[in-house]
């Protein structure tokens, strides 16, 4: 079970931190996503981790401004967002998936396991 946090509201330029958490069994053998959906659009990836060897993997809009990161304690991911803009506004979500292809962090229908959503809302 996957639990995400930190959303909130954030002025644009501000920065957040979300936090995926999972409950019972550790992340060392997923690839760990965030993705994430703004009203009326389709979810889309943000960026994701092979958690047992450190791969990360960005959507192509985050430009160096979001930075994926493991936990010490391997049931935590974080995502810390710098330079937020107001179309950053969504519902972001993590996942896990195991045994994922690298051609496959990118999409949402290979990871079995969803926390819900946690909002960020950016305001000018």
């Amino acid at each position: 079970q996957l639990q995400a946090s930190g959303g909130g509201l954030v002025q644009a330029g501000g920065s957040r931190r979300l936090t995926c958490s999972a409950s019972g069994r550790s992340f060392i053998n997923y690839t760990v996503a965030w993705f994430r959906q703004a009203p009326g659009k389709a979810r889309e990836f943000v960026s994701a981790v092979k958690y047992g060897i450190g791969t990360k993997y960005y959507g192509d809009f985050v430009k160096g401004r979001f930075t994926i990161s493991r936990g010490n304690d391997k049931k935590m991911v974080y995502l810390q967002m710098n330079s937020l803009q107001p179309d950053d506004t969504a519902a972001y979500y993590c996942a896990a998936a195991s045994c994922l292809h690298d051609d496959d962090y990118g999409t949402e229908r290979y990871y079995s396991f969803w926390g819900q959503g946690t909002q960020v809302t950016v305001s000018n």
